[in-house]
């Protein structure tokens, strides 16, 4: 839940700015029902059936917002924003923000979405997107950083409302957590690191639904570790891969297969 945050116009004002002044206190929050969230936020009372289907935040390039990555003063600290690509990475408290802000405009102009894959962080690029995982469970999302916040010394970033439901921690109201932040050049939609290696390029599709339709029936139809597929973006083309191969013979044999099962001629690309 978010406490100590800065958010909508008043986060937007402050980068406006260029570190004005320290934002206004909000208004004191009543008591937390439960542990999880206070009674001016949580949850709204009927929430979409299909959080789950939610699929994460896809990692892609996009221009810096003009005025959000500006340096700030909040809560009597200054914060000043990564605006160069460089790598991330802290554990810390997540916590997560519902109704209370939804709809409202958040530090980057966009309307916060508590049902979309985002997030907010004090310092990383607006916008951007970052791997959180669950320490206790191993559980990891990718959002998009597109808010200021939290400015609580123990926590590390807010996460929307469907992230923290995907997390496991909407009741509990935060969960230790470690924050890496996604580079699109050297990664694919799941956010994960790509390898230097041998691939089978499968199709690729402008709709992102086709191409996940395509990557679940590879996996289906050759039985193959879910962790060898990946999509990944170029320009406005989903590419569905497998790999990395440690040979040009391993990758030629299940192309074989793909052609064989699917009917589809895979073609061998090289990431150097």
């Amino acid at each position: 839940m978010k406490t100590n945050s800065l958010l909508g116009i008043a986060a937007l004002v402050l980068t406006l700015a260029g570190c004005a002044s320290t934002p206004p206190a909000k208004q004191a929050s009543t008591t937390p029902k439960g542990g999880g969230y206070y009674l001016d936020d949580g949850p709204e009372a009927t929430p979409p059936a299909n959080l789950d289907a939610v699929p994460d935040a896809v990692p892609r390039k996009e221009p810096l917002s003009r005025f959000a990555n500006r340096t700030y003063v909040a809560l009597g600290s200054t914060y000043t924003p990564q605006t160069e690509p460089r790598a991330y990475s802290k554990e810390g408290l997540a916590s997560w923000y519902g109704r209370r802000f939804n709809g409202k405009k958040t530090a980057s102009g966009e309307p916060y979405d508590m049902y979309a894959m985002t997030a907010a962080h004090p310092t990383l690029p607006i916008p951007s997107y970052a791997r959180v995982t669950a320490l206790d469970t191993g559980k990891s999302v990718v959002v998009r950083i597109n808010d200021r916040g939290p400015f609580h010394s123990k926590r590390i970033i807010d996460l929307s409302y469907t992230a923290a439901y995907k997390l496991g921690y909407l009741k509990r109201g935060s969960t230790r957590v470690r924050v890496e932040s996604v580079d699109p050049d050297v990664s694919d939609t799941q956010g994960k690191a790509l390898q230097n290696g041998i691939y089978l390029q499968v199709g690729a599709f402008s709709s992102v639904d086709n191409a996940r339709q395509l990557l679940d029936r590879l996996k289906r139809t050759l039985d193959i570790d879910a962790s060898q597929t990946r999509l990944v973006l170029d320009g406005n083309l989903h590419r569905v891969q497998i790999g990395p191969y440690s040979s040009d013979d391993a990758a030629q044999s299940d192309r074989a297969r793909v052609r064989e099962r699917l009917d589809l001629n895979a073609v061998l690309v090289r990431r150097d």
